[in-house]
């Protein structure tokens, strides 16, 4: 026979269950704590970049624009003539917040090609200086800035500004070249502009946009093929070639009328109503280097004008 078991007591079993400690609790919510404000911290900071240092990421007091001006060491120039433009390059960007950047055709390895090639290494030069700058004037030596009352981001480089002034479906080496400009291009896109004169495209006074696309435009023009091939005058045919025959480069690309940024001397080359006439952002003495060795002409052509923008500067 079967006797029945008693229950079994639980009673005891409880007198013998671990106890929960507070520590862990304690320590997780030390953690979680710690965690909050590290997040909390780099927020505030976060905010306060935004507000002080420019909505895209450039920090607080990042010149807008840097102007590239090559100076020529080997045709002669008088050390009071570079002075002189590298003063008026100077005072501009004093009174706009921009920087200069003035590197010498010797600064770059050409390996023999003609010294206008520096231009385009120059550029790339100065983006990596200037890394977080907007952007890059190139402004050939042999030019003076007559208006220090335009700006370029404002008074070119904006958007609506910029499609206003468009030349459209315009052939890029006239006057028969079958590539043209584009005609659906918008302001906020373009990235390259330039103008042209009497011969073609004029890369005496061009503005590039920093970024991928401004380092593969300058990277293509280098192109030691390029660099090597006998073209007539060297870099500028050069660049007539890589904007007629890349679509890519050409999709980035606006022309505009020559006196924005480019007008010329009297003798110099430009297209109908290209000549500068007072008001004018600037003064290009294009070709006065070919009469260099014999009648100083850039200082002579120059010189008028060299007094003529102190004072214009100093007005206000």
């Amino acid at each position: 026979m079967h006797l029945a078991l008693p229950k079994r007591k639980s009673s005891d079993a409880s007198l013998y269950k671990p106890r929960t400690s507070r520590f862990p609790t304690i320590r997780r919510s030390r953690v979680q704590a710690g965690i909050l404000s590290f997040c909390a911290i780099g927020f505030f900071f976060f905010i306060i970049s935004r507000v002080f240092g420019g909505g895209d990421g450039i920090p607080s007091g990042t010149p807008p624009v840097v102007i590239v001006t090559v100076i020529n060491t080997k045709a002669g120039y008088s050390k009071e003539y570079i002075a002189d433009i590298k003063e008026n390059r100077a005072e501009y960007a004093r009174k706009r917040g921009y920087a200069t950047f003035f590197p010498t055709d010797t600064d770059y390895d050409l390996n023999e090609s003609p010294s206008s090639w520096a231009r385009v290494p120059a550029m790339r030069h100065a983006m990596t200086k200037f890394p977080h700058s907007t952007f890059f004037w190139f402004l050939d030596q042999n030019a003076l800035i007559m208006n220090p009352f335009l700006a370029v981001e404002d008074d070119i480089m904006n958007p609506k500004l910029l499609e206003d002034m468009m030349i459209k479906d315009q052939s890029v080496v006239p006057p028969d070249s079958v590539i043209k400009t584009f005609s659906h291009i918008k302001g906020n896109t373009v990235d390259l502009v330039l103008t042209q004169d009497k011969e073609g495209l004029a890369q005496t006074s061009f503005i590039l946009r920093r970024g991928d696309w401004a380092r593969f435009f300058l990277d293509t023009w280098f192109d030691p093929l390029y660099r090597s091939y006998n073209f007539q005058k060297a870099d500028t045919h050069a660049l007539e070639h890589i904007v007629q025959w890349h679509p890519t480069i050409l999709s980035k690309l606006t022309l505009i009328p020559q006196r924005t940024i480019n007008a010329y001397y009297m003798s110099s080359p430009a297209v109908d109503g290209g000549h500068y006439q007072a008001g004018d952002f600037l003064i290009s003495f294009k070709g006065c280097e070919a009469l260099l060795s014999s009648e100083k002409s850039c200082e002579v052509w120059a010189g008028p004008y060299s007094k003529q923008w102190r004072t214009i500067f100093n007005a206000r």
